[in-house]
């Protein structure tokens, strides 16, 4: 083993490996050459170093007993002469050598531009480059540091800094392409995404972070506004079929691997539409209609067999229907309804039914249509639900309250989306517990009991703990109790013996 692929180790390989010996050329950067290679002209005969460090390049890169480890760091040698072991480290290269042909294509459309270390920083270069023009092994290497924080901290493991890169050069349908990569509901996530990638930015130690959701809505906004292509249809490669019960974000993308995968897959939805809570949970002021329907429908083009108003009663039945798996992606469609006196009195609904109702056209625009709702509504909880809860029964003309068990500093809402529905007209009550919910003697809802509280705590099995302030009762009237205290998933249709 020869340590370091400058002129030096070059010519000590080449001596050994003429002899007769096998010979390891172990090198840490992309290609051999060492400093020499940089040079113009050498010391002290000022001859062109380019000139007589070429044919010793070409002769190392084709010797029979030279094998080159190039992007290779020798971490521990171990042993005596005659009998050593050596650990090395290779990094990837992430072009292969055998295939690479130097066509310099990969240099022209990447977008990452970082600084020409090999030219001491004096110019840039792309990520995808070629060491010098002659360089050996002729082949590209693609720079890459490991896993970017912000594609870390992300759920669906987005590559924000590639389609971020791409929007910088202006190339908005290669940007969208890397985007779906990863997320089928590219311009979803750009207008609803928690972007928990922001957090995590590096530019966070700067100043800011870059502002990743933004530019994904950015970039899909672009590309939607032109006419639609196309979706061509994968053909199926197996016989093996698979259901998927539920047409939400889970179940669709899902469907999408597994069609692109080769399997025929059906996705079988109780509700009218197709999407989820992305379709009856987001309220359309945040999250348009038309956006859900274009990014489910770019997925059942590929292939993918929707039945919507079609209710899995058991999941025996799906397996007689000739499936071979079946994947089961019904959402936390369920809410909670706290156990607390009244709360079955009419005119209590619970958050997930609530929102629904509004995208289904229960409540529409029209008096008759939304009087159930009474003109002053009471929206229990403090997360981002019930936030959508309170935000959409305002803009149903409403009076909102929102009661929550938190103080105002410690909502599980976003603080944004809090001062938001404050600026629109909700009116907040943090800090309350939920006591019981009183009538107006003929069973419809009249207004809450609520204490303040001194604080809360939850114990290693779950369970609430509340200290309130003594002799602080007072009521909350309102028309209509919306709880928002959480949801589940509607799993009433599983048997206990089905092992799921």
């Amino acid at each position: 083993m020869v340590i370091g692929g400058g002129i030096a180790g070059m010519q000590s390989s080449l001596d050994l490996a003429d002899q007769g010996f096998k010979v390891y050329l172990v090198e840490t950067k992309s290609a051999i050459g060492g400093k020499m290679a940089q040079l113009d002209k050498t010391f002290p005969t000022n001859d062109c170093a380019m000139c007589t460090i070429s044919p010793k390049l070409v002769e190392v890169g084709r010797h029979p007993n030279i094998s080159l480890m190039t992007n290779s760091d020798v971490l521990q040698v171990e042993g005596e002469a005659g009998n050593f072991s050596v650990r090395v480290n290779h990094r990837p290269r992430f072009v292969d050598p055998l295939k690479c042909i130097a066509c310099g294509d990969c240099v022209n459309v990447c977008p990452v531009v970082i600084p020409d270390t090999y030219n001491e920083g004096l110019s840039d270069r792309r990520a995808a480059y070629k060491l010098y023009p002659q360089a050996v092994p002729n082949a590209y290497a693609i720079e890459k540091r490991g896993v970017a924080p912000c594609r870390d901290a992300c759920p669906a493991g987005q590559r924000a800094q590639g389609y971020i890169a791409l929007i910088r050069e202006g190339r908005w349908h290669d940007a969208m392409r890397v985007i779906k990569m990863d997320n089928p509901f590219p311009a979803i996530c750009g207008r609803i995404c928690n972007h928990r990638c922001e957090a995590a930015c590096n530019r966070n130690l700067v100043e800011e972070p870059i502002n990743i959701r933004a530019l994904k809505r950015f970039v899909t906004d672009k590309v939607y506004a032109e006419p639609r292509l196309p979706v061509d249809p994968i053909p199926p490669k197996y016989d093996e079929r698979v259901a998927i019960i539920g047409a939400g974000p889970c179940g669709l993308t899902a469907a999408q691997d597994l069609v692109m995968a080769g399997y025929r897959t059906t996705v079988f939805e109780a509700m009218p539409v197709a999407g989820g809570m992305l379709r009856l949970g987001v309220p359309e002021y945040r999250l348009p209609d038309w956006i859900v329907e274009r990014e489910v429908q770019d997925i059942l083009d590929l292939g993918v067999d929707l039945r919507l108003n079609y209710q899995v009663e058991n999941l025996d039945s799906l397996f007689e229907a000739g499936y071979d798996a079946v994947l089961i992606a019904v959402g936390a469609h369920e809410g909670v309804r706290l156990p607390i006196p009244g709360s079955g009195l009419d005119g209590v609904l619970v958050n997930t039914h609530f929102l629904r109702d509004i995208r289904l056209g229960k409540y529409a625009n029209s008096s008759a249509d939304i009087s159930p709702l009474g003109d002053r509504v009471l929206v229990l909880g403090g997360g981002n639900v019930a936030i959508d809860c309170a935000r959409t029964a305002i803009r149903l003309g409403r009076e909102v309250h929102l009661i929550c068990l938190e103080n105002r500093e410690s909502m599980p809402a976003h603080s944004w989306e809090v001062d938001a529905a404050v600026k629109e007209g909700v009116y907040l009550h943090p800090g309350r517990t939920f006591e019981r919910i009183i009538d107006d003697g003929t069973g419809r809802v009249q207004g809450i009991v609520c204490q303040r509280v001194d604080s809360f705590s939850f114990d290693e099995m779950g369970r609430l703990h509340v200290k309130k302030s003594p002799e602080t009762h007072h009521t909350i009237t309102g028309d209509t109790v919306i709880f928002s205290v959480g949801q589940r998933a509607g799993l009433a249709f599983l048997p206990g013996d089905a092992g799921v």
